[in-house]
C-alpha cells in the first residue's frame, strides 16, 4: 500500500481516484496541479494543493506519485508530468485492474491499465503506458514508454510499439509489426504493414500512411 499524490483535476484523474479507491490497496492523499490551474482548492474531496510546492507539502520519502494523463500532444503532456515528477524525487505506481488478464510481471511504472485487457504472456510494457478497456496485446509484444491505446485495439503478436504511439478504438495491428515512434493508428485502421514510420498518421482497412506527420496534429 502506497500513500498517493494524483497529478490533475480533471476526469482522468476522477477516474483514476475512483479506481484506486475501489480497485486497489493505494490512498490517494491529494490531487496537483501547476498553480496557475487551480481552480477549487479541493477534488474528489481531498486537498488540491501546487504542483511547485507539492515536495514540500507530500515528501518523496513518504509519498507516491500518480499521472494518469490523456493523450495530449501525442502523450508528450504525460511524459514531461511524469519527468517533472521524477526529478522531484517521487517514485510511481501503476495501477492495473483486477479484472484485466494479465499474464506479464514486465509491466513499468505509472501505467494505468483498466478492466478486460488481455496482456498475453511475454509482453513487455515500458513506463507511463495507458491501456484503456477492452485491448488484446499479444504474446511476446514490446509496448515501449509514453503510449496510449484507447479501447478494443488487437495488437498481435511480436509487435513492437515506438514510444509515443497512440491507437484509437477498434484499431488492429498485424502480428510482428514495428511501429516507429510516434506513430497514430487511426480508429478502425488496419494495420497491415510490417514497420511504421516515426511520427506517421495510419488510417483506413487496410491503413494507408497519411501524408501529415502525427507531430502536426493537435490531438
Amino acid at each position: 500500500m502506497a500513500k498517493v499524490v494524483v497529478f490533475g483535476t480533471e476526469l482522468v484523474a476522477e477516474l483514476a481516484h475512483y479506481y484506486l479507491t475501489n480497485d486497489s490497496e493505494h490512498e490517494i492523499v491529494a490531487f496537483t496541479v501547476n498553480r496557475e490551474y487551480i481552480k477549487e482548492d479541493t477534488f474528489c474531496n481531498l486537498p488540491v494543493v501546487p504542483f511547485e510546492d507539492v515536495t514540500t507539502l507530500y515528501p518523496p520519502a513518504d509519498y507516491q506519485f500518480f499521472a494518469p494523463l490523456s493523450e495530449r500532444k501525442m502523450n508528450m503532456i504525460r511524459a514531461k508530468v511524469y519527468g517533472e515528477a521524477k526529478e522531484k524525487g517521487y517514485s510511481f505506481i501503476s495501477y492495473i485492474s483486477s479484472k484485466a488478464t494479465v499474464l506479464t510481471d514486465q509491466i513499468g511504472e505509472n501505467c494505468f491499465i483498466l478492466e478486460d485487457n488481455t496482456i498475453q504472456p511475454f509482453v513487455k510494457i515500458g513506463n507511463d503506458v495507458v491501456l484503456w478497456s477492452g485491448n488484446h496485446i499479444g504474446h511476446h509484444s514490446e509496448i515501449k514508454d509514453h503510449v496510449y491505446f484507447t479501447s478494443h485495439v488487437v495488437l498481435s503478436g511480436r509487435c513492437v510499439v515506438g514510444e509515443y504511439s497512440f491507437f484509437g478504438v477498434n484499431a488492429t495491428i498485424r502480428d510482428g509489426c514495428t511501429l516507429g515512434e510516434g506513430t497514430l493508428v487511426a480508429m478502425g485502421a488496419n494495420v497491415t504493414k510490417a514497420k511504421t514510420d516515426s511520427w506517421s498518421i495510419w488510417k483506413g482497412n487496410p491503413a494507408i500512411k497519411s501524408e501529415v506527420s502525427s507531430k502536426d496534429i493537435n490531438l
